[in-house]
């Protein structure tokens, strides 16, 4: 159960606020659908907030990124990535949270939508986005969930270590690139285990992503460890050489980003992306392999197979 209903301004935005003991959010009501402010038991905003870097759309009108969480889908192409949310949302109260909803996206006919609840443990928010296609023709497209977190912190990427056949010959992993990440990136350690991408960059950026079996996305921010999930579905196809998680980072954020699978969907059909977001404090971390092992291990992050 949530507490602490109440509407308030959150970073110039209008905004309603909720959560529990543990996390408080904030999810604007005149743009969207937006989560914008993430605290773990009162510290500070956990998210990234870019108020003014816009994209200018097709249509003429701006697209704001703003910061936050936010919900998108693939493939990446700005006439429809880049639709702009600048109009307010409804918001629908449930017991265990509340359903965000947008007008329908007029150049494309989709209406994006994000329900957020707590689960029965403090620590965790269930984050579950829905794409219908209002219009009148089939749409190919994948849910693109996005977090764009505060720099100053350290991205998690768990790679796979399973074997594919009993004596190792085969390979077990693969890793997209995007043109502009360097491999000799200094902010980026590549490693068996984990890849870690510190978002410390001044002028660069870095875009890596890979089929993730594991289904999980880790931020380390001074002491407070953000954790997102997402299933993985080893029969689909999915867009990006087929990464189902993403890292973006730059000097303005790191985005801990998950897809669906690619999708066709008709006329009054829709799709549903499920996070669940998890928030540990006082988290001492050895930025290493067997650190970070031994931190995964405590809090049973790979045992846990929530979704």
């Amino acid at each position: 159960m949530y507490t602490d209903f109440k509407e308030t301004t959150f970073e110039g935005y209008p905004c309603v606020q909720f959560g529990n003991k543990e996390i408080t959010l904030w999810v604007t009501t005149s743009v969207g659908p937006r989560i914008l402010g993430c605290s773990y038991r009162g510290g500070e905003n956990l998210f990234a907030q870019v108020p003014d870097d816009e994209f200018i759309h097709t249509g003429g009108e701006s697209y704001y990124v703003r910061g936050g969480h936010r919900l998108w889908y693939a493939p990446e192409v700005p006439a429809t990535t880049y639709a702009p949310d600048n109009h307010p949302v409804k918001i629908i109260e449930f017991e265990d949270g509340l359903e965000v909803v947008q007008e329908v996206e007029a150049n494309t006919g989709i209406r994006k939508s994000i329900k957020i609840s707590f689960s029965q443990l403090g620590n965790q928010v269930i984050v579950d986005h829905t794409l219908t296609n209002e219009g009148v023709a089939n749409i190919e497209l994948a849910p693109w969930s996005i977090t764009q977190m505060r720099p100053g912190g350290v991205g998690i990427f768990p790679q796979e270590t399973r074997l594919k056949d009993p004596q190792g010959f085969w390979p077990n992993r693969m890793v997209a690139l995007w043109p502009y990440a360097e491999m000799n990136s200094p902010y980026v350690d590549w490693g068996d285990q984990f890849i870690f991408i510190r978002a410390e960059m001044v002028n660069e950026k870095f875009k890596m992503g890979s089929p993730n079996p594991k289904g999980w996305l880790g931020y380390l921010w001074q002491n407070t460890l953000f954790v997102k999930y997402a299933k993985y579905s080893a029969e689909s196809q999915y867009y990006d050489f087929n990464t189902s998680s993403q890292i973006y980072c730059d000097w303005r954020f790191l985005e801990l980003e998950t897809l669906g699978p690619r999708t066709i969907l008709a006329p009054g059909e829709n799709v549903n992306h499920c996070e669940h977001w998890e928030i540990f404090g006082d988290i001492e971390l050895d930025i290493s392999q067997s650190g970070a092992q031994k931190l995964i291990k405590r809090l049973s992050l790979e045992d846990r197979r929530i979704l």
